[in-house]
């Protein structure tokens, strides 16, 4: 806008999104900030079914996103979803930037938004914040006492000291970006989490971008419509409207929204209808697979549709190159009956993520002896579907060079047996070891060490410098002069 002011244009709280590693306490710090428990114990970093919060500092508001982590940011942020403002990166003192820590740098890059550094666990007599810098600075990350531009802060989640700190920081941040929310546009936002309630229906968490929610509204996202019977705010408490950046929990969609999706306000139903026409669902298990290749499929149940974003992105970074991996249902709520006998039909493994195993699914897939694997933490889930991955490989056969024999002298000749005498020139010989047989650097034939021995006693290896006694068994027979190429070869279960 150029020459006069929107009167529209209103200032929004800032948005944050908690990022790092597993464990180095992001659920612990927005516990702190909020003064009340979210959650007794971090598992993963998801908390289930609010995914946003709000608080308020100093007279102003600061919305904080709980994603399941960075890779439902992600997912989110490939859906065209600019979900958050600011990314508060969260490092443990004691442990330093991790393989984790390092991901969630990237995404932040990737989404082109502020960053602050949060230096967790200070209370702990380990903590080495310089060393945090260091390796900080080794992924670009120049924090402000090291001469560069990305602030940080020291703190405890545990005693609370340095919170104050970080919140002042982000105030400071939004400030300085100056966050609008135009509330003279139909009301529009994201979609930040969404799960099947079994008493009140279909529920989502939105974060409003710009206009203003009403209780009543029709409501639309590509995957899901509806009219707004019910809105809360965080705590669960009856409002009447939503504002920009303010988290809204919402009841009156007809089915589940997905994660990261955008909604929209509309007049009505038929018109939200031809705006977001649903894509045609594919069929699953339809995929077009090499002939040299191996499938593993699987079924996923999780808590909330936050969680199949999140799996979804770390499964697609497993190497495929030998084993593809196949989803052929993914779906909130416990494990049931009928996804063991799609299981069963479709020869898969079943993972489960915060949910439970129903007792007659339980006793049908002990009975049809149908694999399922439980999990809380994402990361816990990944390495398990890897080593799945892994038995799915077929055996490679490895072979191992060991030397060299130059043959002297040939002792006698059978059918395929020759004994002969030779001297180790390169590495050694082993007793039922393979061997090469080359004539003027050319390999003519091969065979095997059926015996060895030096002076007439038999030996189980010799090595470079030695001579030696060969009953050699082959295809070829051999000369004075020839070269043995000596190996083993040992049957090993291939890489992914």
């Amino acid at each position: 806008m150029t020459g006069k002011k929107n009167k529209n244009l209103v200032s929004r709280p800032p948005v944050v999104v908690v990022l790092g590693h597993v464990d180095h306490g992001k659920s612990s710090i927005l516990s702190a900030i909020k003064d009340f428990k979210i959650i007794e114990k971090e598992a993963g970093g998801i908390t289930q079914h609010i995914g946003a919060y709000q608080i308020e500092h100093q007279g102003k508001k600061i919305t904080f996103i709980d994603t399941p982590g960075h890779e439902a940011f992600s997912a989110m942020r490939s859906r065209g979803a600019q979900v958050a403002d600011t990314a508060i990166l969260v490092v443990g003192a004691d442990e330093g930037v991790k393989t984790q820590t390092k991901e969630a740098i990237s995404h932040i890059k990737k989404a082109q938004i502020p960053m602050i550094v949060a230096i967790n666990k200070m209370d702990k007599p380990e903590a080495n914040p310089e060393k945090v810098k260091r390796e900080l600075s080794d992924q670009n990350i120049l924090v402000e006492s090291m001469g560069g531009k990305v602030p940080l802060v020291e703190l405890s989640a545990k005693t609370g000291k340095g919170i104050p700190d970080l919140l002042e920081l982000i105030l400071l941040v939004a400030e300085m970006e100056d966050l609008k929310g135009d509330i003279s546009k139909p009301a529009e936002g994201v979609v930040i989490e969404s799960y099947l309630d079994s008493f009140r229906g279909p529920t989502a968490t939105l974060i409003l971008q710009n206009g203003v929610l009403k209780k009543g509204n029709i409501i639309g996202t590509s995957s899901a419509f509806g009219k707004i019977k019910i809105m809360e705010d965080f705590q669960g408490v009856p409002i009447k409207e939503g504002f920009p950046s303010m988290p809204v929990i919402v009841l009156g969609f007809e089915n589940v929204p997905g994660v990261g999706e955008q909604f929209k306000v509309f007049s009505d139903i038929e018109t939200a209808k031809k705006i977001f026409e649903k894509p045609a669902e594919p069929v699953p298990g339809v995929l077009v697979v090499e002939s040299d290749k191996k499938v593993l499929n699987l079924i996923l149940k999780v808590d909330v549709l936050g969680s199949i974003e999140a799996i979804e992105e770390v499964l697609k970074d497993l190497p495929q190159e030998k084993v593809i991996l196949r989803i052929l249902k993914k779906a909130v709520g416990d494990i049931n009956e009928s996804d063991v006998k799609l299981a069963k039909g479709a020869k898969a493994v079943i993972i489960g993520f915060r949910v439970k195993t129903n007792p007659i699914a339980k006793g049908l897939a002990l009975k049809e002896k149908i694999k399922i694997m439980t999990f809380d933490v994402i990361y816990e889930l990944a390495q398990a579907v890897r080593q799945v991955l892994g038995k799915r490989l077929e055996f490679e056969t490895v072979r191992n060079d060991l030397g060299k024999v130059k043959i002297l002298a040939i002792f006698r000749t059978e059918k395929n047996r020759q004994i002969i005498g030779g001297k180790v020139i390169e590495g050694k010989i082993k007793r039922g070891a393979l061997l090469e047989v080359y004539r003027d650097e050319e390999k003519v034939g091969k065979g095997k060490v059926v015996e060895l021995q030096r002076d007439k006693k038999s030996i189980e290896e010799l090595a470079k410098g030695a001579e030696c006694g060969i009953l050699y068994e082959g295809d070829v027979r051999i000369e004075e002069g020839d070269i043995l190429g000596v190996y083993t070869e040992e049957r090993k279960k291939g890489e992914l």
